[in-house]
């Protein structure tokens, strides 16, 4: 008498029956599939033995159910990515997720050369200056009123020159007498040193630092003897020959301001109405 072929599940006899083994165990094809079958990811139903299985991220699908949440069509065999736990085909996830190009309004394909600016996105071949319409690439660039123009172009084109040089002067710089200057072109007419962002003043259409004005120009306060220079002290008082600081603008008897007083000079010295009196 023959010993029972049976599947280790259900007890059924196999014989005459597809079964299918696992390691040396016997299963009836229902069994095996109850036991051994992943669910699909998207349809929630076994996988049978018989069917193609795809695998992605510890996901399991049917071959059919494996597509795109967008567009419905299948990616087997095709590129694809995953947003939010739903699956995208490339070109679903390109049309919604990747930037269009403002210069001809076709998407910039995920990994292609391209250029951002200002929350904008070009393909490198479409960003292109205004003026020579040649592509820009990774060379700097100036942006004018929307528009985009190479450094040559924009230079030709709008850019302000120099006074002293006569150059081109794209950004910073100075205005002196309503005029650009480069900072490296505006100078103290006396030791050279480069005046933007410090306190200068001029004579006649000359500028200078505060130290060659001093030396060269400024004139000693008649009370303290140091230079007036104009700058620090606020404004200065002047009387014939003989200058003051407005601090030392003040009696030489009792030390009262006379700035906006009467005073009587005597020699060297000047006092007030009181003191005068004495």
């Amino acid at each position: 008498m023959s010993e029972p072929f049976d599947c280790d599940s259900c007890k059924e006899s196999l014989y005459g029956r597809k079964y299918i083994q696992v390691n040396d165990v016997s299963h009836c094809v229902p069994c095996y599939d109850r036991l051994y079958a992943n669910t699909c990811q998207q349809c929630k139903e076994l996988i049978e033995h018989n069917s193609r299985e795809l695998y992605y991220e510890d996901r399991h699908y049917h071959e059919h159910c494996f597509r795109c949440s967008h567009c419905n069509r299948s990616l087997a065999d095709k590129p694809f990515t995953c947003q939010e736990d739903a699956l995208v085909c490339n070109d679903c996830y390109c049309n919604e997720f990747s930037s269009k190009c403002v210069a001809c309004g076709k998407t910039v394909m995920p990994g292609s050369k391209q250029l951002e600016y200002g929350g904008c996105a070009w393909h490198e071949e479409c960003f292109v200056c205004c003026g020579c319409e040649q592509p820009i690439g990774a060379q700097s660039f100036i942006p004018d009123k929307g528009e985009y123009y190479c450094v040559p172009c924009y230079k030709g084109r709008f850019a302000p020159h120099c006074a002293h040089c006569k150059e081109s002067l794209v950004q910073g710089g100075v205005t002196y007498r309503d005029e650009p200057w480069h900072k490296e072109c505006f100078l103290c007419t006396g030791c050279k040193v480069q005046l933007a962002g410090q306190p200068f003043t001029t004579r006649g259409e000359d500028p200078y630092c505060v130290k060659c004005f001093s030396n060269l120009y400024a004139q000693k306060c008649s009370a303290c003897d140091k230079l007036i220079t104009g700058f620090g002290e606020g404004k200065y008082i002047s009387f014939e020959e003989r200058q003051w600081h407005q601090l030392c603008f003040k009696c030489s008897e009792c030390s009262v301001s006379l700035v906006g007083a009467g005073f009587f000079p005597d020699g060297t010295k000047i006092f007030c109405k009181s003191c005068n009196a004495k």
